[in-house]
């Protein structure tokens, strides 16, 4: 006797899941039903088809994270994991509740046509977490600082020195302001040690990502990385974490695609016209190889830091690197003679410093 298939789309919130369940056939769903969001409960739920027949869930990445996919894949049932708000929708459809959601997640799974994203092990996630902390303290950093020359700003304490903000020379000069009131000088003793608290915590957040990017399970294809100009720990690691299994794409413009770096078009009768760069996928990921790619705008010499990463480099991913090194500084001049903007040019060499990533990580020396 052939199995039954069951479809289960799941719309998960914060304190609640509507679970709505497809048979092979028939357009509506043979169950529905709100439940707590209690992963154990979830479970249960499905266990009751998974125990009749194949079955298969689907759910949007959101809050939750990957709590119920690994409860699922631990019990044996299949579960996929769907980019937030990415499950199409009928163009005329104004109106959106949570089973509706369900559902439509159900019959996409039915029909076989989700696009699941790349679920990361537990170690990787944790990375991620360790990845973005130190990116949220940046920011901090970024933002305290800010308010910090906003305040001097306003009391008519201008830095007019030769050096730019936040050298020793800039602070020399910010200890020497004399404020007319008490409270001032403790406001500006309490932004000082924020900066400098913020500070250390990003030291030692680095020096965990540097141990972590050492470690046997990411030390291999992060001296691959490492090869590159303008690559290092941080961006090797978030590269490698973020993506997991490069061969999931097919080609380098494949994943140029997914980081975002493919120009918007909207062609029709004939015409076509391009726009700026997509900006869809990791916006993470597509700054920093952004902040990378501006060290291709100064010459093609490897420089005492870079020779002295690639002695962990394997011979092929220098090779690599080398080819990237050369092409992409000459294309950020063209594009300059062309009449480009800077930042244009760089967004263009990050498109292709991503190319050669993915190259050097399936091991395509062509």
């Amino acid at each position: 006797m052939e199995k039954k298939e069951f479809y289960v789309g799941l719309d998960v919130h914060k304190d609640s899941v509507q679970m709505a369940v497809f048979s092979e056939v028939g357009e509506e769903a043979i169950f529905e039903k709100r439940l707590e969001n209690d992963t154990a409960l979830i479970v249960k739920n499905v266990q009751k088809y998974s125990s009749k027949g194949n079955t298969i869930v689907a759910y949007e990445s959101g809050s939750s994270g990957y709590v119920i996919y690994r409860a699922m894949e631990k019990v044996g049932i299949r579960c996929y994991v769907l980019p937030a708000n990415k499950v199409a929708k009928k163009r005329d459809d104004r109106i959106k509740t949570d089973k509706r959601d369900a559902r439509l997640i159900g019959r996409e799974l039915r029909n076989n046509s989700i696009r699941p994203i790349s679920v990361p092990d537990e170690a990787d996630e944790a990375v991620r977490d360790l990845l973005r902390c130190r990116e949220d303290i940046n920011n901090d950093i970024r933002r305290t600082k800010q308010r910090l020359l906003k305040f001097l700003d306003r009391h008519g304490h201008i830095y007019q020195g030769e050096s730019s903000n936040w050298t020793l020379k800039h602070f020399s000069w910010m200890e020497k302001i004399e404020f007319c009131h008490e409270h001032e000088h403790n406001v500006y003793l309490e932004y000082r040690s924020q900066i400098y608290d913020l500070k250390e915590r990003l030291a030692r957040l680095c020096k965990m990502i540097e141990k972590t990017a050492e470690s046997p399970k990411y030390k291999e294809k992060v001296n691959m990385l490492r090869a590159f100009k303008g690559i290092d720990y941080l961006i090797a690691l978030s590269v490698i974490c973020e993506i997991g299994d490069f061969r999931r794409f097919a080609n380098a413009n494949s994943f140029m695609s997914y980081l975002g770096f493919v120009p918007r078009e909207n062609s029709s009768g004939g015409k076509r016209n391009q726009g700026g760069i997509t900006k869809a996928g990791n916006r993470q990921l597509r700054s920093l190889l952004i902040e990378g790619a501006w060290h291709y705008t100064k010459n093609t010499q490897t420089g005492r830091r870079l020779n002295k990463r690639r002695k962990s480099s394997s011979e092929a991913a220098i090779a690599i690197a080398d080819k990237a090194l050369h092409r992409l500084h000459k294309k950020y001049i063209r594009l300059l003679i062309h009449g480009k903007n800077k930042n244009v040019a760089v967004t263009a060499i990050a498109r292709e410093l991503a190319g050669f990533i993915w190259a050097v990580q399936v091991g395509d020396a062509a």
